[in-house]
Order: structure tokens, then sequence, then C-alpha cells
């Protein structure tokens, strides 16, 4: 009992708990959403919104350029200074508004040019871009409210927006795909990140007085500086990722229809509903801790823990979620989709192999290793890119998911002597 009793205790244990609470919510609610896009906007339709997640990717890396990290990581480092804290945080707040604003304008104004080059004149949503340059200030802001609470180490706050800003989100979502089908469908993925900013602020005002900490005379353009390479490595990943995602699918689309581009998007939102609980709990939990680290002890010991306490649960949920692929498809989409189960195999191996990097990978961030960090997200999005065309010539929808495998096994094999030569 002792023995239980002190694991239960640990800190880890119980945000990993709560974590996967969140996780759980935000799966039942994907459940929901993509079985209500299955029924009422179909493979195609799944295809358009697949183009509007990656085209928002790329302007959440722009609007923010990247600073999420480096938020996380100079919060950490100052929060017992209130004079860095309020330095910083009027930095970034007062910098990153005043872009989201102007990339909103340009979204406005030129929303048929936006609609012709990700959804096609053969469209017509561009009002879907009209509604992104309304919500976009809002997103950001919640997204430096998030990175400023997690920095503080509010990992349970950090949690909480997201439970209950995504269950308001739910509610939006469905009642705008049941009314409008893919006008509705491509205006969920707009409104709902940005409903995440009334929980935030909420939640950063229950740790400081937000409002109190921006001030034009706190400006310091030095931090600006010292951000800088987080935007180098965002860029990296954050806007040649989106753009290296919508080739492959508008090649998909080209070359084998766009209901095939459907099963391709329709294995990934399975995939990112599980890739949450990794990707959650390194931001939340590992990130602020390898920053913190000061010798190869400590971050020896954020990899150990990462590795015996996470990777042997997850691998096991890839194992179960492959005999039980059939089962899910058919309860997340409709019949329509059922070649989606042929993509589970090499969709799964590929995660696994992700999820295995991705922590090494979060101490190239944590520790602004630039160089490092920009050519191997090149070298990976390069090997995806060069193989998903070749193999879908091959294999067809099914050589996207095999490119996804050999990707990530290069990514997890070079980041894996990288860090064997560093320690």
């Amino acid at each position: 009992m002792e023995f239980i009793r002190n694991i239960v205790n640990k800190p880890l244990f119980r945000i990993s708990s709560l974590n996967s609470l969140s996780v759980i919510l935000k799966i039942f609610i994907g459940l929901i959403t993509s079985k209500v896009i299955a029924v009422f906007v179909g493979p195609s339709g799944m295809a358009l919104v697949g183009n509007l997640r990656n085209f928002i990717s790329t302007i959440e890396t722009f609007s923010m350029l990247g600073f999420q990290n480096g938020i996380v990581k100079y919060v950490a480092e100052n929060e017992k200074d209130k004079q860095g804290l309020k330095k910083i945080i009027s930095t970034v707040f007062i910098a990153l508004m005043l872009l989201s604003i102007a990339i909103s304008l340009a979204l406005f104004f030129f929303s048929s040019y936006w609609n012709n080059e990700i959804f096609g004149a053969a469209n017509p949503y561009g009002i879907v871009f009209k509604a992104l340059a309304v919500g976009l200030p809002w997103y950001v802001a919640n997204l430096i409210f998030v990175a400023i609470i997690n920095g503080l180490s509010k990992f349970s706050k950090v949690i909480y927006v997201s439970i209950f800003g995504n269950s308001i989100g739910l509610v939006v979502s469905v009642v705008l795909i049941w009314k409008l089908h893919t006008l509705g469908a491509l205006l969920s993925v707009i409104i709902t990140p940005s409903l995440l900013f009334l929980m935030s602020y909420y939640y950063i005002n229950s740790e400081i007085q937000f409002l109190r900490y921006v001030s034009f005379g706190q400006f310091d353009f030095s931090i600006i500086k010292g951000l800088s390479s987080y935007t180098l490595m965002a860029l990296a990943s954050g806007i040649l990722g989106p753009i290296v995602f919508l080739a492959i699918r508008n090649n998909v689309i080209e070359s084998l229809g766009a209901d095939q581009a459907g099963y391709w998007e329709a294995v990934s939102r399975i995939s990112s509903y599980y890739m949450m609980f990794v990707t959650t709990l390194l931001s939340v939990y590992f990130l602020p801790k390898l920053a913190l680290s000061e010798n190869d002890r400590e971050t020896k010991g954020v990899f150990l823990s990462y590795f015996k306490n996470i990777m042997p649960v997850f691998f096991l949920v890839m194992i179960v979620m492959f005999f039980l692929r059939n089962l899910i498809i058919q309860i997340l989409f409709t019949k329509d989709f059922e070649p989606v189960s042929e993509l589970f195999f090499w969709q799964l191996l590929g995660d696994t192999f992700k999820a295995a990097s991705l922590i090494f990978g979060y101490q190239l961030l944590a520790k602004k290793m630039t160089k490092t960090y920009i050519f191997t997200e090149i070298l990976s999005l390069s090997t995806l890119y060069f193989s998903s065309f070749y193999l879908i010539k091959v294999f067809g929808v099914e050589g996207v998911v095999i490119a996804h495998t050999i990707e990530y096994f290069v990514y997890l094999g070079v980041l894996f002597l990288f860090f064997k030569k560093q320690h």
C-alpha cells in the first residue's frame, strides 16, 4: 500500500491522471465531431477541413512567431522576479497582439485569394477567412495566456483550460456542422479555439492580475531578440510542416481523388486524438523540466522518466488500436470510410516512432539548439515530402502513411545519435 501511495502522490502521476482525463474528453469530443462531419460532410469535405487546419497552423506560427515555448522558458526562469516577469509579459503580449491584428486585416481583405489558394475556386468559402480574421486575436491571446500559466508551472490549470474550453466548443461545432454542413465544419475549426480565450483569461487572473502586468513602458526589444531563436525553430516546423501537408494532400486529390485524401485526413484525425496525450504532457510537464535542467544528469533523468512512464503505455495503446481499428472506424465515421482500415498499421507504427522522438525534439526547444532543430525538421519534412510523392505512385494513398513511418524512423535515429554523442 505504501508503494502505491508513493506513486499516486508523485506530481507526474497526478498531472498524468489529470492530463489523461483531458485527453479522454478531447477524444470523446473528437468522436462526436468526426461522426457528425462524416455524416454531414463526407470524405471530400473532410479533406477541405484538413486543408484549413494546415493553413490555420501556419497562421498560428506567423501570429505567435513561434514564441510559445520561449514564453514558457522565460516565465519559468523569472517566476520570482516580478519586474522581469512584467517585462516579459508586456513585451510578448503587445508585440503579438499587434502582429495578429495586422495578419487579421490581410486575411479579411484578401479572403477571396486565400479561398482560391486553400480550397480552390470551385469551393466558395471566402467567409471562412473573414471569420478567421475576427477570431485570430482572441486565439493568439489564449495561446499567450496558456504559455504564461504553463511557465508558472500551474500544469493543472493549463489542462482545465483545455477541458472546459473544448466542452463548450463541442456544442458549437455540432450545431454549426448540423446546420451548415461543410461551411459549418470549416467555421467550427476557427471558432472553437477562439472560445478557449474565456477560460484561459479566467485562470491567468487567478494567478496574476494580468492587466497590471501589461504596460507599453515595460516593452523590451531585448526580449524579442532573445525569443527570435524560437521563431527560427518555429518557421522550420510550423510553416514548412503545413505547407508540406497541403502539397501532399493536393497531390492525393489530383492523383487519386478527394475521397482518398479524405481517408488520409480521417486516419490523421484519429492519430491526433491519441497523440494529444503525449504532446500535452510534454508541453505542460516535461518542457519546463527540460528547460530548468542544469546538467546532463538532470536531463537524462527527464528522458528516463518519459521512456519509463509514458512510452510503455503508449505502445500498449497502439497495439489495442490496431486490433480495434474496424470498430473505431465504425464508431467515428460511416461505411464510406471503411478503406481507412488499410492505413492503420503504418500510421500507428509511424506514430510510435514519433512519440519516442518527441522528447528529444523538446530538448532542442528547451535548450534553444536552433541549428540542430532546424536541420532535423527540414530533414524530417523533406523525407516525408519526397518519399510520399514516390510511394503514392506505387501504393496509392497508403504510400502517404508509409512515408510517415519512414519520416519518424529517420527523425528518431538522427536525434538519438545526436544526443548519444552529446551526452
